[in-house]
């Protein structure tokens, strides 16, 4: 089964600047954890990511959900310069509610200059029948909301003109 959730925003800025920024500055910025979704602390095997193909390893702090460590791989499926990232999340090391992968995508369309529109999707994997009525109810209500912290963390990356760590 797969679920879907999106959610958009604009943001005042180049167009460059809302492309670059959730995928090539410092993730454990994005990803400051709410709920059971635990604080990103840093990537390893980092070499290639931003590039199609490229991946990293994520890992985590410890929280209600997870032990801390190392969390998953970040995979770059396709890039398409101040257009569109496509990434995947897999190869979970601890269980994450019967879900397989992620798949997220990031689309940025400039609106007028240092006017952008984000689209923010991700589609949530899982093979487990009996745990599907979970699956829909955490991507729809907790992922939604979690994605939205996201995007506002992305935001004042963007504001405050983060350093890209990554090509």
């Amino acid at each position: 089964m797969t679920t879907n959730v999106t959610v958009t925003t604009i943001y005042n800025c180049s167009l460059e600047r809302a492309f670059k920024t959730p995928m090539l500055c410092d993730i454990s910025k994005v990803h400051t954890g709410f709920g059971i979704m635990p604080k990103v602390t840093h990537c390893t095997n980092d070499e290639n990511w931003g590039r199609g193909g490229g991946s990293k390893k994520v890992f985590v702090a410890k929280s209600f959900s997870q032990k801390g460590g190392e969390s998953s791989i970040d995979k770059v499926i396709e890039r398409i310069e101040n257009k569109y990232w496509k990434i995947e999340v897999s190869e979970f090391k601890s269980w994450t509610l019967g879900f397989t992968k992620f798949v997220g995508e990031w689309k940025t369309t400039e609106l007028t200059p240092n006017k952008v529109l984000i689209e923010y999707n991700y589609t949530l994997h899982s093979k487990n029948i009996l745990l599907y009525p979970l699956n829909w109810l955490f991507t729809k209500i907790f992922f939604k909301i979690y994605m939205k912290r996201v995007l506002e963390n992305i935001r004042q990356m963007v504001n405050n003109n983060e350093p890209y760590l990554y090509e």
